[in-house]
């Protein structure tokens, strides 16, 4: 048999396949140093925020006891706070005239107890607004960490593929590589060799040495990453750093997640129930993955965490999960205004399909639900037609805004109910604090589990007392913001999408029609009755729901009538609303009156005035009424309420409409951000390419007239 290949050929390709398996085997152990850089950069942001708080904190502090100690003979050699005694040695501050060396070591005692303490009360805060050496270099390590686990992974995938065959190849190979091995090798065992060869040889050219390759070549170049480009991946992926922090550095952001508020024994099974996040296409914080498996565990429960938490991706993971365990129909009634948003959500983070059950198709759109299964996202109105077989069963009801069948005896509470009981599992939500409006939330659990409201009607006196939140611990739960976000981002935006009603949809089509670009760009503002207004609908709800937080909210538009109904629709919720025909002085003068306001207040606002120039800490809830052309006139809005001395986060609500110009203008603008982020450091003059220009929207419009005319046949 002729030999295919020569000695320095077999040699080579031995090499090359171990070569290969040195480097990422090497790729998947440097996860661990990645690791244990980003501990080790998080300690130093750690200590450098705990020297800030000493410096804050005089020298006499350690004198506090009156302890008999020099203070002033410390501050008039140089150490005039607790930090720069922090960093001093005792034979430094034994040095000090006066200062013995007994006392140097009590002193160094004292200040390493304070020390100690103020490291146990700091967390990290990470933001694109605080670029701090210490800050950046842990940025850059969680970064590094993150695609070191990816480039692992892929390379633990590779090696437990082709690992076995490559060795078995290997020593085949071997057995008959050079000339005198092959020369006395039987032709079975030369056979053997050949193709073994030919085996290593097509792993190389094929996917498996293309992929290696890439990932080795991934692996190298993690640690000259930029620090440009961490922040960007920061941005992008917060969640993800803000998890890997968690985990590398538990307790290092200051919310304890090991509890969450619930009772130890509950809180254990909790922590062990499974989760499938298979389909989901969203990364969860720790607390959102806690929620999931709490309503996992208890399986029909009434989730009441703040605004602005996440309440709708947990109940997205929930059902991603039980789809993973055989569930295939699922239930969300949802009021109207919401109802777009819901389908968007569920279509944005997860694999499930989706069937919105509403209006005049709704008959159709529940059959093929009942025959295809996936998400019904339907309404409080259209339960009432929600017609189910006799024997028909689903997996799980999420009822959104939970509140609104507090009432037992209202329509929509019987209708919801009557559904529940086709429901396997169930899942209420609501942002609406229920603490004290027992009444309200017993009635919301007696459908959940009537044997615990039985055992709270008679506590609703001590809502507030650990026996009472004990009892209700298997069936409502609720987060707040500071115990669970502790860390940024402080800013949470969300698009609000709605449907027009018909009246909105006659008004808006008669605007575009009539090219009247102003009246189209009001979209839902423009109806002469704001009852037919989705956005005023939505609208309402969110000033309701702030009001019960104790927020106060801006709303922002670019026009003067949209304002004006505005006003009218909240009336005496609204300050005086804020214009160009406004003066400065009585700018400040509603800005003041707003400040003292109490919460539910809403101060109303023209975009272009009120969106620059004036400090409004007290808001932390910003409304924007319809897209903007330029997108820094946006962002100059919401950094009236998101700046320094802002203790809340900041929710920041999109009305949108689908289907309008709405949907239009967000899309061209979020392609322009996009090329921006791209070259924002290439070209300074590249954020003029944000703005949208009246020509853009000019042929936006356009097709929105070619859209409705084919809509209702009409010829050009």
């Amino acid at each position: 048999m002729a030999r295919p290949f020569n000695t320095t050929d077999a040699k080579r390709i031995i090499e090359r396949h171990q070569n290969i398996i040195e480097k990422m085997n090497s790729a998947v152990s440097s996860v661990e140093r990645y690791r244990a850089k980003a501990k080790e950069a998080s300690d130093a942001l750690v200590a450098q925020e705990v020297l800030r708080v000493l410096a804050d904190i005089p020298i006499e502090e350690i004198n506090r006891d009156k302890r008999g100690i020099r203070v002033k003979a410390l501050r008039d050699y140089g150490y005039r706070t607790i930090a720069d005694i922090s960093t001093a040695s005792v034979y430094s501050i034994a040095s000090v005239h006066g200062i013995s060396e007994d006392a140097a070591y009590s002193i160094k005692r004292i200040v390493n107890d304070i020390v100690s303490k103020a490291g146990q009360e700091v967390k990290i805060r990470l933001s694109t607004d605080n670029r701090s050496k210490e800050a950046t270099a842990l940025v850059l390590a969680l970064s590094q960490y993150s695609r070191s686990q990816k480039i692992a992974d892929e390379c633990r995938r590779l090696l437990n593929e082709n690992k076995q065959t490559i060795e078995y190849a290997v020593e085949d190979l071997k057995s008959s590589a050079g000339s005198l091995k092959w020369f006395f090798s039987s032709k079975a065992k030369k056979q053997k060799a050949a193709e073994a060869y030919n085996i290593l040889v097509g792993l190389i050219d094929g996917d498996y040495g293309s992929e290696a390759e890439t990932q080795i070549s991934n692996a190298d170049v993690i640690d000259r990453s930029l620090n440009s480009e961490a922040w960007q991946d920061f941005t992008t992926n917060s969640v993800r750093f803000i998890n890997d922090l968690e985990d590398i550095n538990p307790g290092v952001l200051g919310n304890d997640d090991s509890l969450y508020g619930l009772p130890e024994d509950l809180a254990r099974e909790v922590q062990e129930e499974c989760f499938f996040p298979d389909g989901l296409l969203c990364e969860l914080r720790r607390y959102q993955e806690w929620g999931v498996k709490y309503a996992l565990h208890q399986e029909r429960i009434l989730l009441g965490d703040e605004m602005g938490l996440g309440k709708t991706v947990q109940a997205i993971a929930t059902m991603v999960s039980l789809r993973n365990t055989g569930g295939t129909h699922f239930v969300v009634v949802c009021p109207a205004s919401v109802i777009t948003n819901w389908c968007r959500e569920i279509r944005k983070m997860s694999l499930l399909s989706v069937t919105k059950i509403h209006g005049t198709g709704r008959k159709a759109a529940l059959q093929s639900w009942i025959e295809s299964g996936g998400v019904a996202v339907t309404t409080y109105e259209t339960t009432a037609y929600f017609e189910l077989p006799d024997d028909f069963k689903f997996k799980m009801l999420v009822v959104d805004e939970a509140h609104y069948i507090k009432n037992p005896e209202a329509r929509r509470s019987i209708n919801v109910k009557n559904i529940s009981m086709r429901a396997e599992r169930l899942l209420f939500m609501t942002g609406t604090a229920l603490e004290n409006r027992v009444d309200e939330m017993i009635s919301l659990i007696r459908i959940l589990q009537p044997q615990i409201a039985s055992q709270v009607q008679g506590m609703a006196f001590m809502s507030a007392a650990p026996q009472f939140r004990k009892a209700v611990a298997p069936v409502y739960y609720r987060r707040k913001r500071e115990d669970v976000l502790t860390e940024l981002p402080d800013l949470i935006e969300s698009k609000e999408w709605c449907s027009l009603s018909y009246n909105e949809e006659i008004a808006y089509e008669h605007a575009v029609l009539s090219k009247n670009y102003a009246e189209a760009r009001r979209v839902s503002w423009n109806v002469d009755d704001l009852k037919d207004s989705s956005k005023a609908s939505r609208l309402l709800e969110l000033v309701e729901e702030a009001e019960s937080e104790d927020r106060k909210v801006i709303v922002f538009s670019f026009f003067l009538d949209t304002i004006r109904k505005v006003t009218m629709l909240l009336g005496d919720r609204c300050t005086n609303p804020i214009n160009g025909s406004v003066t400065p002085q009585r700018r400040q003068e509603i800005i003041d009156e707003f400040d003292k306001a109490p919460a539910g207040t809403v101060l109303v606002a023209q975009i272009q005035s009120g969106g620059t120039g004036l400090n409004i800490q007290s808001a932390s809830v910003v409304v924007l009424c319809e897209p903007q052309f330029k997108p820094s006139i946006e962002n100059q809005a919401i950094s009236r309420a998101y700046r320094m001395g802002q203790t809340r986060n900041v929710l920041v609500y999109r009305l949108l409409c689908e289907g309008t110009v709405d949907e239009k203008i967000m899309s061209t603008l979020e392609s322009k951000q996009a090329i921006f982020d791209a070259f924002a450091d290439k070209s300074v003059a590249a954020s003029e390419s944000q703005e949208m220009d009246d020509r853009t929207f000019g042929n936006i419009i356009k097709e929105e007239i070619d859209r409705i005319n084919a809509k209702h046949g009409n010829r050009k």
